[in-house]
C-alpha cells in the first residue's frame, strides 16, 4: 500500500512536465494571443452607418461611414421607393463616384468604396406622405468577413 502511495506521488510530479512537453507545439501563449486576434464582425450599424438628407424636392443624398478595414461594393447598390395605392415600387436613380479597384476574394474584380461615401438619389415622382425608401447594399470587412446582402426600408 506504501509502495503505491509513492508511486501515485511520482506520478503526480511528473505530471505538470508532461503537460508542458505538450505544449510545446503551440505554446500557451499562442492560444491566448490567437483568441485575442481573432476578429469577431461588428454590428451592421456600426460597420456601415448611413444617414439620409434631402435635397431639392425630388432629391436625396445617401451618406456612408464605413468603419475602418471595412468596404462597400458599387455594384450591390440599389434604390427603389415603395408607396401607396398598392405598395407601388419604382425604381431610384442614383449617382455615384468612381470607386476603388479591388479584387475581391468574393466577387473577383470589383469597385468598392472605402470610409465615407455620398450617393445622390433622385426619386421617380413625388413620395406620398407613408412613402419608403428602400436601400439596397452589401460591405465587407477586409478581414475577409461579408455582410448579408441589405434591404433597409427608411421612411421619408
Amino acid at each position: 500500500m506504501h509502495r503505491a502511495k509513492i508511486l501515485f506521488a511520482c506520478g503526480l510530479a511528473v505530471l505538470p512536465q508532461i503537460l508542458v512537453a505538450q505544449l510545446d507545439g503551440p505554446s500557451l501563449g499562442s492560444f491566448t494571443d490567437s483568441s485575442r486576434s481573432q476578429r469577431r464582425p461588428l454590428p451592421l450599424e456600426q460597420a456601415f452607418p448611413f444617414y439620409v438628407s434631402e435635397g431639392e424636392p425630388g432629391t436625396y443624398r445617401i451618406v456612408w461611414e464605413a468603419a475602418e478595414e471595412h468596404y462597400l461594393y458599387k455594384h450591390r447598390f440599389k434604390f427603389s421607393l415603395r408607396q401607396l395605392p398598392a405598395l407601388k415600387i419604382l425604381p431610384v436613380a442614383f449617382e455615384i463616384p468612381e470607386g476603388i479597384h479591388k479584387t475581391d476574394q468574393f466577387f473577383g474584380e470589383v469597385e468598392v468604396y472605402y470610409s465615407k461615401l455620398a450617393i445622390d438619389l433622385i426619386l421617380p415622382e413625388k413620395p406620398s406622405a407613408d412613402a419608403i425608401l428602400v436601400v439596397e447594399f452589401q460591405g465587407c470587412a477586409e478581414w475577409g468577413f461579408c455582410y448579408p446582402p441589405q434591404e433597409i426600408p427608411f421612411e421619408l
